[in-house]
């Protein structure tokens, strides 16, 4: 599913993408000490992020838009009154780091969440943020884990991994592949995808045979599973994890003398996918994605404005990132303050709230309607739009 066409920057303003603050307090006004000095002072936004290790890469597209978001609402005067502040902290892809990262910013205050880009670092931040009953909108993880543990102040704006595998089947029933070698880091956003694949695959109509194979995540040779896979003379290719290990898998399936389609999961969009692969190993390969800068009609003003800010392109889940943070405005204008509970159930009710993906209205389970996933091929030095499976 394609984003609802956007005719410029402007139009964004106007059919009130652009949250503005309404100039009055929070309901309740008036106590004087701490409690004042709370509502008088600024709403925080925190957001886990990895900023170090394999996908720190990742890390600034999604803090630069978020960023962006904020000094646009302040700018319009902010939200009931009050100023947004943006706090990150890093995750580095990593559980232990996260679950630190999410208790630092319990610490320093944070209204809600807005980050998570890796699923398995994401996922112990989520009994931290619930304890403290801070809303969390994620918008990168998307691993169906996220959504099986049923917390309440949970909330997903990027497609599931159910969703992304209903995509990836569907692309790679109608390229008419015979023999898929789905290949997984164990990680819980890699295999899950992996594994609704297979699922997906398996019924009569689906691929003759599906070939499952799990890496070792972080490693710099995988000739060894290169192998395996190969010995199953598969035509079809599909990683799920990271663009570290995307890129190697790439380069060695080509220099192992694989002629078949290969296909990477969202986790391998990234420019470093190329660099690592090499461009001619690279050419070609598809992707499961959900929107992307470079894939969003009409968004040229929002790119502009980007690279204004920070002399730079807006890279993978920056769209995502800046639309949560407008999201989490909207919930607290919504709710009349920062009240966790009243935050949670001002996003259950958001109906038509407009973003890159589209109008949004949330499943009970707090997952999109629709994941908007779309397949992106390797041209040159980028992803373009191949497929919308529409």
């Amino acid at each position: 599913m394609r984003a609802i066409p956007l005719k410029s920057f402007a139009s964004l303003a106007a059919l009130g993408l652009l949250v503005t603050g309404c100039g009055q307090g929070l309901l309740g006004g008036g106590d004087s000490g701490d409690q004042a000095a709370k509502q008088d002072g600024p709403i925080v936004l925190g957001m886990l992020i990895p900023q170090s290790g394999s996908e720190a890469a990742i890390g600034p597209y999604m803090s630069n838009a978020a960023q962006l978001a904020v000094d646009e609402i302040n700018a319009k005067g902010g939200v009931l009154g009050r100023q947004l502040q943006l706090k990150t902290a890093d995750d580095a892809c990593d559980a232990q780091s996260a679950a630190a990262g999410a208790n630092k910013l319990v610490t320093e205050g944070v209204n809600v969440s807005v980050g998570g880009y890796c699923s398995g670092a994401t996922l112990p931040t989520l009994p931290i943020f619930a304890k403290a009953n801070i809303p969390m909108i994620i918008p990168a993880a998307n691993s169906q884990e996220l959504v099986d543990q049923k917390l309440k102040n949970v909330f997903l704006i990027n497609g599931t991994g159910s969703q992304q595998a209903t995509t990836a089947e569907k692309w790679i029933t109608k390229q008419g592949a015979k023999s898929v070698a789905l290949m997984h880091d164990n990680t819980s956003y890699s295999k899950d995808i992996a594994v609704r694949t297979q699922a997906l695959l398996d019924p009569p109509g689906g691929a003759d045979a599906v070939i499952t194979e799990a890496v070792t995540p972080k490693e710099s040779d995988y000739s060894a599973n290169i192998t395996n896979v190969l010995d199953k003379k598969p035509d079809f290719v599909y990683w799920t994890g990271y663009f570290q290990e995307g890129g190697l898998i790439a380069r060695q399936l080509r220099q192992a003398g694989y002629k078949g389609s290969i296909m990477v999961g969202d986790g391998s969009v990234s420019p470093k996918l190329m660099e690592i692969a090499g461009a001619e190993a690279a050419e070609g390969v598809y992707a499961t994605m959900t929107q992307t800068p470079d894939t969003l009609e009409g968004a040229e003003g929002w790119i502009e404005a980007y690279k204004k800010k920070y002399n730079a392109e807006p890279g993978p889940y920056s769209n995502q990132a800046y639309d949560a943070v407008r999201l989490a405005a909207e919930a607290i204008t919504k709710a009349g303050g920062t009240d966790g509970a009243k935050v949670v159930s001002a996003l259950e009710a958001i109906d038509g709230f407009s973003m890159f993906s589209g109008p949004l209205k949330f499943t009970p389970e707090h997952t999109l309607a629709s994941g908007g996933f779309q397949i992106l091929v390797v041209k040159g030095d980028k992803f373009i739009l191949q497929d919308a499976l529409k």
